[in-house]
C-alpha cells in the first residue's frame, strides 16, 4: 500500500489514536473570549484527557493553551466578569493526598493567574450554569440521607471503610449507558461567587430521587433568581416522563410550568429578558406512532405552552436565543447534514443559515447578535471552531484552531436510490482517490446506530477514512428511521425494524454496487448498536456479504427489551408481537456469513447478554468435527457501549481490518499482536 501525506494518520493506527480532537465550545458574555477543549491520549495512552484552549473570536490571533493536567478539564461556563469556570478531577493543592479525586469546580481568572478550586462536593459537578451577580447553579449527587455535601462526604467514607458497594433500589431506572446508579441522586446546588475562596453551597432541591436524572437539564435566568429544569416524575409500570419546573433560587420553592402525560420536555433555555422559556416538546411515542419533536415557548411566570415549530418537519436541538429575543438558533438534521437555522420567536418560521455539508454543534450567539460561534464537522472533516455571520448572506469562516488541519485520504460522493415504496434514499460514499473503472474498490456498508440518527457528521469511533486508507469504499446510508428526512421517513420503519430499514439498506447498496468505481464482488457489512441489530438481521436474511461485523448489537429482542437501561422507552414501540417478528435470533439457522461479534462488558444500553447469546447461537451451530468456526468474538471487559480508550480503539480497528482482510480479500487470518 502506498502511503501519501493524506493517508499517513489513517494508515497508521498509532498515529490515528494520537490525533487531537476538539470538543466543546464556550463564549464569554462579552463575546471576547472563546474556549474549546482539545482531547489527546494521556502519558500512558490509557485514556483521553482534555485541555482547554482559548481561540480568538476575531480569527486573528493563534489559539493558546489555558490548562494542563493529568486529569484534564472540561469548560463549564464564564462568569459575568469573564473568568472561566471549568470542572476537573485534578488534585487541589490543599487536598489530602489520600482523598478520592472528584470533579471539582475551578475558576481561572480572566486577568491571569493560577486556577483555584471554587467548590469540591463529593458527588462532583455537572451542568453548571452561571447568571449575573455571581450566582451559579449545578448538579451534584448526594445520598438520600445526606443533609449537605459535608455530611455526604462522611457517608461515602463510611461505605468505603466498610467495604460496601451494594445498592438497594426502590425505583427504576437503575443504570444509564455506562453508569450504574449508586445510593446517591442528583440535587441542584447553588453558590454565589464573590470574595470567599470557597463560597457556601446551598441545597436548592433537597433529595428528589430520580427527578434530576442523567437526561435532565436546566437553565438559570439572567438575573440569577430562577432555575428552569426538566423534572422526571414516576409513572405506572416502571415508566417515567420529564415535566418542566421553575425553582426559586432564594427559597427553593418549586412550581410546575408544563406537565402533560402525552408529552415530555427537553433542553429549556430562558429568554434574554427572563420572561419566556424555549423548550423542545416531545410528543411521546406509542406502538403506532413514533412521536414528534418541536420547539415551544412557555411563560416563565406560568401560562400555556405555545407551539412554535409544530409544522416544521425537522427536530430542533441545541437551542440558543438571539440577544434581542426575536429568534432562536437551533440545529436540525437535514438530508445528511445538520445546518444551523434561525427560528422566528413570533411566527416559528425557520430559516436555514448554513447551506454547506456541515454539521454544527456547541454553538453560541455573540452578544451583538451578528455572529454565531460553533464547532463544524462533516463526513470528511473533524470538528473545527468557526464563526457564522448572520447579517446579510450567512458566511462560515474558520477560526485559527488549536488543531492542525487533517486532510482526508480520499473523496466523498453521494449515492441516491428509490425505495420499494417510492421513497427517495441517499447515502454518503467515502472513496479512495485510486478508485475508478480500472481499479474498483471493495465496498463496506456501514450502518448507523440510534436508530433515530443520521450519518451527518464526523465520527472518531466509526471513522470511514481508516478503511479508505486501506483501499475500501465506505457506504454511509440513512435508511428508514433516520432523522433529517421528516416524520414519515421515520414512521416507515417504526416498530418494523426488519422491514423498510433492511430493504432500504439493500436498495442503496445495490445502487452503490452499480458504480464503475465499486467492486460488487467484494462487499462486507458493519454496524453498531441499532446498526449492529441491522447487521444481525442482514446475516439471517442474505448471504450477499463476504463478512459482517456486529458491535454492541441487539440479538434477542425479548431479552434486550427487559434488560436495557430504559425499558419503558423501547417497549412503547416494540410490543411483544413486534419483538417476535423483528428479532434477529429467530433466523440464526440461516446464517452462513462469517461474523465478528464485538461487545463491552460495561454496556448498559445493549447489555452484554445480547452478544453472549449471539456468540452461543453461532458456535452451537458449528458443523466442523473439531468445532472450528469462521466467527470471532472481540470482548472488552472494561469498555461500555463505545470503545473509548486509545489502546482499545487501536485493537478494535486492527481486529476489524484483519477480519475483513481475511474474508473480503482472502488473506490469511492474522490476530492483532496485543490479543496474543
Amino acid at each position: 500500500m502506498i502511503i501519501d501525506d493524506r493517508s499517513a494518520p489513517f494508515a497508521d493506527l498509532d498515529a490515528y489514536v494520537a490525533l487531537p480532537r476538539i470538543t466543546g465550545l464556550r463564549l464569554s458574555p462579552d463575546g471576547r473570549r472563546l474556549v474549546v477543549g482539545v482531547s489527546t491520549p494521556d502519558r500512558k495512552r490509557n485514556r483521553y484527557v482534555t485541555a482547554l484552549w482559548e481561540v480568538d473570536p476575531a480569527g486573528a490571533r493563534p489559539a493558546r493553551r489555558l490548562t494542563r493536567s493529568d486529569k484534564g478539564e472540561t469548560a463549564a461556563a464564564f462568569t459575568a466578569d469573564g473568568d472561566l469556570l471549568f470542572t476537573s478531577a485534578r488534585p487541589d493543592p490543599a487536598d489530602d493526598p489520600g482523598d478520592e479525586p472528584v470533579s471539582s469546580l475551578w475558576l481561572l481568572p480572566a486577568g491571569g493567574g493560577d486556577a483555584r478550586v471554587v467548590t469540591s462536593p463529593p458527588g462532583g459537578v455537572r451542568g453548571l450554569v452561571a447568571g449575573t451577580g455571581g450566582t451559579v447553579v449545578f448538579g451534584s449527587a448526594l445520598a438520600a440521607t445526606s443533609a449537605d455535601p459535608d455530611d455526604d462526604r462522611e457517608f461515602r467514607k463510611k461505605r468505603k471503610d466498610a467495604g460496601v458497594t451494594a445498592v438497594l433500589y426502590e425505583d427504576y431506572p437503575i443504570r444509564h449507558w455506562d453508569e450504574a446508579f449508586g445510593p446517591d441522586r442528583t440535587r441542584l446546588l447553588t453558590a454565589r461567587l464573590g470574595d470567599a475562596e470557597q463560597p457556601e453551597l446551598t441545597d436548592l432541591t433537597g433529595h428528589v430521587g430520580r427527578a434530576l436524572g442523567d437526561m435532565a437539564s436546566w437553565d438559570l435566568a439572567p438575573d440569577g433568581r430562577t432555575v428552569v429544569a426538566t423534572w422526571a416524575v414516576a409513572e405506572p409500570a416502571g415508566s417515567q416522563r420529564y415535566t418542566l419546573v421553575a425553582i426559586d433560587v432564594a427559597t427553593g420553592e418549586r412550581r410546575t410550568l408544563a406537565d402533560d402525560a402525552e408529552y415530555e420536555y427537553e433542553a429549556p433555555r430562558i429568554s434574554p429578558d427572563g420572561t419566556q422559556v424555549a423548550v423542545v416538546v416531545y410528543r411521546r411515542s406509542t406502538a403506532a406512532d413514533p412521536g414528534d419533536r418541536w420547539l415551544a415557548l412557555v411563560p416563565l411566570a406560568g401560562g400555556p405552552v405555545r407551539e412554535l415549530t409544530g409544522s416544521w418537519d425537522r427536530w430542533p436541538t441545541g437551542l440558543r436565543w438571539m440577544p434581542d429575543g426575536a429568534a432562536l438558533i437551533v440545529a436540525a438534521d437535514h438530508h445528511g447534514r445538520a445546518p444551523l437555522w434561525r427560528v422566528d420567536a413570533r411566527t416559528g418560521q425557520p430559516t436555514r443559515l448554513t447551506t454547506d455539508d456541515g454539521s454544527y454543534t456547541d454553538f453560541e450567539v455573540a452578544p451583538d447578535g451578528r455572529s454565531i460561534y460553533a464547532l463544524r464537522s462533516a463526513t470528511d472533516s473533524p470538528a473545527v471552531p468557526v464563526r457564522v455571520s448572520v447579517e446579510g448572506t450567512p458566511a462560515v469562516e474558520r477560526l485559527l484552531s488549536p488543531v492542525d488541519d487533517l486532510p482526508i485520504p480520499g473523496r466523498v460522493a453521494e449515492v441516491t436510490a428509490t425505495a420499494e415504496d417510492g421513497t427517495p434514499l441517499r447515502a454518503w460514499l467515502a472513496l479512495p482517490d485510486s478508485a475508478g473503472p480500472d481499479r474498483p474498490a471493495p465496498l463496506l456498508l456501514w450502518i448507523h446506530g440510534g436508530p433515530l440518527a443520521s450519518w451527518s457528521s464526523w465520527s472518531w469511533r466509526w471513522n470511514p477514512w481508516l478503511a479508505v486508507a486501506r483501499g475500501y469504499a465506505v457506504l454511509l446510508p440513512d435508511p428508514a428511521l433516520s432523522t433529517g428526512y421528516g416524520l414519515e421517513f421515520i414512521r416507515r420503519g417504526w416498530g418494523a425494524w426488519g422491514a423498510a430499514p433492511y430493504t432500504d439498506l439493500m436498495t442503496i447498496t445495490d445502487a452503490a454496487e452499480q458504480r464503475a468505481d465499486i467492486d460488487e464482488t467484494r462487499v462486507a457489512a458493519m454496524g453498531g448498536s441499532f446498526g449492529g441489530y441491522m447487521a444481525n438481521w442482514i446475516a439471517g436474511h442474505t448471504d450477499r456479504f463476504a463478512a459482517i461485523v456486529t458491535h454492541a448489537s441487539l440479538w434477542a429482542l425479548d431479552q434486550m427489551m427487559g434488560t436495557t437501561d430504559a425499558s419503558f422507552y423501547w417497549t412503547r414501540e416494540m410490543t411483544p408481537e413486534a419483538n417476535e417478528v423483528n428479532s434477529p435470533h429467530r433466523f440464526a439457522d440461516r446464517i452462513t456469513t462469517p461474523m465478528l461479534v464485538i461487545h463491552g462488558d460495561k454496556d448498559y444500553r445493549v447489555p452484554i447478554g445480547e452478544s453472549l447469546r449471539l456468540w452461543w447461537d453461532l458456535l452451537s451451530r458449528s458443523k466442523a468435527a473439531d468445532g472450528a468456526s469462521p466467527h470471532r468474538f472481540l470482548f472488552f471487559p472494561t469498555e461500555n457501549h463505545w470503545i473509548l480508550t486509545p489502546g482499545h480503539a487501536k485493537v478494535w480497528y486492527e481486529t476489524v481490518f484483519a477480519f475483513l482482510a481475511h474474508h473480503v480479500h482472502g488473506q490469511p487470518w492474522q490476530r492483532p499482536d496485543l490479543l496474543g
